[in-house]
């Protein structure tokens, strides 16, 4: 992808491809590749720039006088406001000075609400990956823009945040981990001792139409085997992702693991006479027959210089439905049946072999992937999109300049935070406790005198691993105390009044057992706090 020269800043024109420069001397030039045209009538809101200041008053009491009555309707009394336009209109209309205040298309906020499921669902991932025995390493999340150019035709490299920074340098927001892997062990050389399982939850970025459980920002679990070259490493990638997805409360019922090998694809394009430099662009085509019609596929298999007899063979080969079926088309000595025979009977001795099965169709767009390649879906269908999904790609560390000797085989995935948080909140598995934060104790006081004693008080409630939050506001009567802490969901109110505290006691509330109900009110001495 192209970039614009520095210091000029990219304007996305919301009907073509093509980018205009407005001057921005203290800002690094940007490239982007716009939405299709569905997507045109949101970006034009977005690159419109409202006016500000005194101009956009002028404005809109112009607009207003043109309308009649000078913004008030006639015959309805002194004072009342014009109501044709929606609530959202005159509310831009009232605060035509403020920011925008919506994040960037594509990008999201994490309110503390939003921040404890998300804190929930990396701490499953991280406490998975440590079942494992994997260890957590991250990058930068800009990386040189080289990094992830590639001759496939793959999508993403179309859809990269990419730019030149202020010392006119290519670079990149990174849209997937796995070369920013590579060249970090590449760099480390002789530091790391191989086999290595290493994990991360790097957010990355890519410019594509949003939707549901698409964004142009995600997090992604990413977990690793590099220097094993056996099966086995899909197998532990698999038993993985399996007891994720136990953990949070799914069934085989709910998920299917459907899994491939691009050397079935390869058999095919050999016994057809394609040839090896066309495998790869064909992979990613295949990739999209569940986005795309047949026709449409078949269009851009021409395109790629596959003639009708190779295209209709190797769409008759994704519909192959079991291994038995492949191996009588090509032989049980073919490599790509023994590992995926080898792979289902390790399912079965790590019991997920319910979670997976064989399917022809799924290739993965991404050009690296050389052998087992495996996604999983909602059986539902609600969401049609993987939740995750990977494989092995051996040839990863010679793609970025590697000898034999430093060339490793690799197998991984990649599982975003975006699509399964949309299926957990559809089968409502994310748990209730996740509404409020984790408080123990609300501390309050009688006057506002004895806010020094609250504090001393709160201070011993934490060397003991409580978490507390002391009531700060002024002249708060006990009533807006037990319902503050009822709103957090505090387990306590710790009241501190005049008496108790002459005695170095506190009076204790157990909130569990509601904000009215005083049969679980205790005196506890500070000893016994």
């Amino acid at each position: 992808m192209s970039t614009s020269e520095a210091p000029t800043e990219s304007v996305i024109s919301p009907d073509t491809t093509s980018t205009s420069t407005t001057s921005a001397p203290t800002t690094a030039s940007t490239s982007t590749t716009t939405d299709n045209n569905n997507n045109n009538n949101a970006e034009k809101k977005v690159n419109s720039k409202p006016i500000s200041g005194p101009a956009a008053g002028a404005k809109k009491k112009e607009a207003k006088e043109k309308e009649g009555g000078g913004g008030k309707e006639k015959g309805k009394g002194k004072g009342k406001a014009v109501t044709g336009d929606d609530d959202d209109q005159q509310q831009q209309r009232r605060r035509a000075d403020m920011i925008i205040t919506e994040p960037v298309k594509g990008t999201r906020d994490f309110a503390p609400d939003d921040m404890r499921v998300r804190n929930w669902l990396f701490g499953h991932w991280r406490e998975v990956a440590r079942l494992f025995a994997f260890q957590e390493f991250d990058t930068p999340i800009l990386e040189h823009e080289e990094l992830y150019v590639r001759k496939a035709g793959e999508e993403i490299t179309a859809q990269m945040y990419n730019f030149k920074d202020k010392a006119d340098r290519p670079v990149a927001l990174r849209p997937e981990l796995t070369p920013s892997l590579a060249r970090l062990i590449l760099k480390l050389g002789n530091q790391v001792s191989f086999p290595l399982k290493w994990f991360s939850i790097p957010q990355c970025w890519r410019f594509e139409q949003t939707t549901r459980g698409r964004k142009r920002e995600h997090y992604q679990w990413n977990m690793d085997i590099i220097g094993v070259s056996t099966i086995g490493a899909e197998a532990e990638l698999l038993a993985a992702i399996v007891t994720f997805f136990k953990r949070v409360g799914f069934t085989s019922d709910d998920i299917a693991i459907r899994v491939n090998s691009r050397k079935v694809l390869q058999a095919v394009l050999d016994k057809l006479g394609v040839t090896g430099d066309k495998f790869m662009p064909t992979c990613i085509v295949i990739d999209k027959l569940d986005k795309l019609s047949r026709e449409e596929v078949s269009r851009q298999l021409k395109e790629i210089g596959l003639n009708e007899e190779a295209i209709e063979g190797i769409l008759e080969s994704t519909t192959v439905k079991s291994i038995d079926e492949l191996s009588a088309r090509t032989g049980e000595d073919n490599e790509a049946v023994k590992e995926l025979r080898e792979l289902f009977a390790l399912a079965k001795a790590y019991s997920f072999e319910d979670w997976i099965k064989f399917d022809a169709s799924v290739i993965r767009g991404l050009s690296y992937y050389t052998g087992v390649v495996f996604e999983a879906i909602d059986k539902t269908g609600a969401l049609p999109r993987a939740i995750c999904g990977g494989g092995r790609y051996d040839k990863l560390f010679q793609m970025f300049g590697a000898n034999q000797r430093e060339a490793q085989p690799c197998a991984g995935f990649g599982f975003g935070d975006c699509v399964i948080i949309e299926i957990l909140k559809d089968k409502n598995l994310i748990p209730e406790t996740l509404k409020y934060p984790s408080i123990d104790d609300v501390i309050a006081v009688q006057n506002d005198t004895l806010l020094p004693a609250a504090m001393t008080v709160a201070s011993l409630l934490r060397t003991k691993g409580r978490s507390v939050d002391v009531i700060l506001n002024k002249k708060k009567n006990l009533g807006w105390a037990y319902t503050y802490a009822d709103r957090l969901g505090a387990d306590r109110v710790v009241l501190v009044a005049p008496s108790e505290w002459e005695n170095k006691t506190v009076k204790i509330k157990e909130m569990k057992k509601g904000k009215d109900d005083t049969s679980k009110e205790l005196v506890v001495s500070l000893s016994d706090l």
